[in-house]
């Protein structure tokens, strides 16, 4: 299955053929992904491509687990990577209805913890509030095949609230270079404030 888009009221929306999960709005049998509850959401309006078709995810910080299972109406498989107790719970209801999103209790600063269960993957995706976002991306690179698309959500209020937000970007980018080959930056607004995604090739 592949990311498809609908128009509503003027407006582009990526959309998935899959079940619903919370309330998200459903036109013609597909799933909208708003982007303003979705930043993957957010980064496909903006231009960015995401590769999910038959791909094997690895999706650090999946929380309730709503975006995964927008990537899981379309990859091969997701396994979604969630620390915090409450949204973890949430994520695993979710993957009940999934059969391509597979739940991880686990710290994504601690990769070795899932590493006998997580596969080589064709996509990194992350999305962590924690400071230190490139240095959670350089540990999970061994699980990156060659060749492989990396996205990483940067919160720049997560990693310095006095700084400037592109700042932030730039440093994570930078720290980024350890492990991947980083394309460009992409700001997320005017859907997030003080948010952008940095895509980057392993």
């Amino acid at each position: 299955m592949t990311v498809g888009w609908v128009d509503v009221d003027g407006e582009r929306y990526p959309a998935t053929d899959g079940e619903k999960v919370r309330d998200e709005r459903v036109v013609d049998g597909l799933r909208l992904w708003h982007p303003r509850r979705s930043k993957a959401s957010a980064a496909l309006v903006k231009g960015v491509d995401i590769p999910l078709e038959d791909a094997r995810v690895l999706y650090l910080g999946g929380g309730a687990g709503t975006t995964p299972s927008y990537f899981a109406d379309a990859a091969r498989a997701v396994y979604a990577v969630e620390f915090a107790p409450s949204p973890a719970s949430r994520l695993v209801d979710v993957a009940g209805t999934r059969d391509r999103l597979f739940p991880v209790f686990a710290d994504a600063r601690k990769p070795s913890v899932y590493a006998g269960i997580v596969e080589g993957v064709d996509v990194l995706y992350q999305d962590v509030a924690t400071r230190g976002q490139a240095d959670v991306a350089v540990k999970n690179a061994p699980f990156v095949r060659d060749g492989g698309r990396v996205y990483v959500v940067v919160k720049a209020r997560s990693e310095d609230v006095t700084a400037e937000p592109e700042e932030k970007y730039e440093e994570v980018a930078d720290r980024m270079e350890d492990a991947y080959d980083v394309d460009r930056t992409v700001d997320l607004s005017p859907f997030y404030d003080d948010h952008a995604v940095v895509i980057a090739r392993r």
